[in-house]
């Protein structure tokens, strides 16, 4: 039974007596517990992310660079072992996995240039013998809240560019698969980071609130639920923090009639079912333009039916479990709604069968199987809620016009895609689609680690996206200099108002 712990100050640290248990997804089996934190551990990881802030803030780009570098090759020698721990305690598959790895790398990646990213500008003689310039500087101690969904990735988006910039930083992962932290904190001590700059508290809401009250914290970034990123993001900013809480989604593909149907069904499968649904950018509504619902709903259960559905160790395993026992029943109880509101139940993930198993609601372990719900009526609970978990919808539209409605009147403003083989409809799509992040003939629009990942609406609490260029912006804050040195020919008193001249 394995027992995971904070990192705090270069070490290991036992904390508060308080825990939790953590289960093997694929079996329901306790795999071992996870230390809560208290205010006054999180306080402990804070004092030494504050004292080691002046140092690290003082360490040059080229240095700091250098630790990026070498952190960045441990990464790679130890991903396999990364994506171990992701499957044995979230339940996704090894290959999923693995690409969580390697598009948390990619951030990685970015940071790596963060000389270039933090240069500022110069204008020489603003005025007469007057230079002015610009420069970028860290902020302090900054912290990450991340969600279980991804638990390598998530806070990759956060710490890499929070320490390139020379803040220290704090790290509370979800508590349902939190080792993985662990493992990158280590990696980060033998890669030559000084102590106190990188910190992991493990914890539930005790440690989120004395992080979002404690005013040596400077900035939060969150990754959860809306509820919870609203109540990040006010609470934070009612602190004096600065806050980017990014929050659920629920992203629609719309299929119009032009479109390969093949492909179509291809993307549905893998958008709606990669990582159990667990996924923010995770497609759930099919938007079918008619006349073509019939064939695709055809073609997506042959896809379906297909699939290799096992725990997450088992290299033939394509979909794994949920995270745990709660959730999936919750994700569950939408299958007896939707059919409640009057949508068709085409694929009932109850009756999955797992490899090596029975069905999956008769399986130890928290099973639910790819679930297909159609014609579910636009506007329903089934279709607006975010279920995040194995369920694709198919809502009927009868143009265009009508799929962007209601792509637009939804709550959430996350992701979203439009499959076409007309290029005016895309380019029309992209401009008057009310979402933050959008793909055309790409069903997982997730931008790469150069750009920025956040979405609109109640996707997204605060100003500033994760990741790219608004990254660096949200852990730096920026300063003009307007110098000039004495000279002899010029001086003298003057009350007038400073103009250029």
């Amino acid at each position: 039974m394995k027992s995971v712990k904070h990192w705090i100050n270069g070490a290991r640290a036992d904390g508060d007596a308080r825990s939790a248990e953590l289960f093997n997804p694929a079996t329901g089996e306790v795999s071992g517990h996870v230390a809560l934190a208290s205010p006054a551990d999180v306080d402990a990881a804070v004092a030494a992310a504050a004292a080691a802030f002046p140092t690290w803030r003082d360490t040059s780009l080229v240095k700091r660079v250098r630790v990026l570098f070498r952190y960045r090759e441990l990464m790679e020698a130890h991903r396999d072992e990364l994506a171990a721990l992701i499957s044995a305690e979230h339940g996704k598959v090894h290959s999923d996995a693995l690409g969580e790895v390697a598009r948390g790398l990619e951030v990685l990646d970015f940071a790596c240039g963060i000389p270039h990213l933090l240069k500022g500008a110069f204008s020489e003689g603003v005025s007469t013998r007057v230079d002015s310039y610009s420069m970028r500087q860290p902020l302090g101690v900054v912290a990450g809240i991340t969600p279980f969904n991804f638990p390598v990735m998530v806070p990759m988006w956060m710490f890499p560019i929070a320490i390139a910039c020379g803040n220290t930083f704090v790290l509370k992962p979800s508590e349902r698969d939190p080792s993985a932290s662990l493992l990158m904190a280590r990696l980060w001590k033998e890669a030559g980071l000084p102590d106190g700059v990188f910190n992991v508290v493990q914890g539930d809401k005790a440690a989120v609130d004395r992080l979002l009250e404690h005013p040596e914290v400077r900035a939060v970034s969150f990754v959860g639920s809306t509820p919870i990123a609203r109540y990040v993001y006010e609470t934070g900013a009612s602190h004096g923090k600065r806050v980017q809480a990014l929050g659920g989604a629920k992203n629609h593909m719309l299929v119009l009639p032009d479109a390969d149907l093949h492909l179509v069904a291809d993307a549905a499968v893998s958008a709606g079912f990669g990582s159990a649904g667990e996924r923010c950018m995770a497609i759930s509504v099919v938007l079918a333009v008619e006349p073509i619902g019939d064939e695709l709903v055809r073609k997506i259960v042959e896809r379906v039916e297909r699939l290799v559905i096992g725990p997450g160790d088992d290299p033939r395993s394509e979909m794994g479990p949920l995270v745990t026992r709660a959730h999936r029943d919750k994700v569950a109880s939408y299958l007896d709604l939707g059919v409640q509101e009057g949508a068709t139940l085409v694929v009932d993930g109850r009756d999955t069968i797992v490899s090596g198993g029975g069905r999956a609601a008769e399986t130890p372990g928290f099973w639910l199987g790819p679930t297909l719900l159609d014609n579910v009526p636009a506007g329903s609970q089934t279709h607006v809620d975010e279920i995040f978990g194995p369920v694709l919808s198919v809502v009927r539209v009868a143009s265009y016009d009508e799929g962007l409605k209601v792509i637009n009147d939804c709550e959430y403003g996350n992701g979203t895609t439009i499959f076409t083989s007309d290029g005016g409809a895309a380019r029309r799509f992209q401009s008057e689609v009310e979402v933050g992040m959008v793909g055309v003939n790409v069903p997982i629009p997730v931008p790469m680690a150069f750009y920025s990942f956040g979405g609109w609406k109640s996707s997204l609490f605060g100003d500033t996206h994760v990741h790219g260029t608004e990254g660096v912006h949200f852990y730096t804050r920026g300063k003009v200099v307007t110098s000039r040195w004495p000279d002899p020919s010029h001086g003298g008193v003057n009350l007038g108002f400073p103009t250029n001249a």
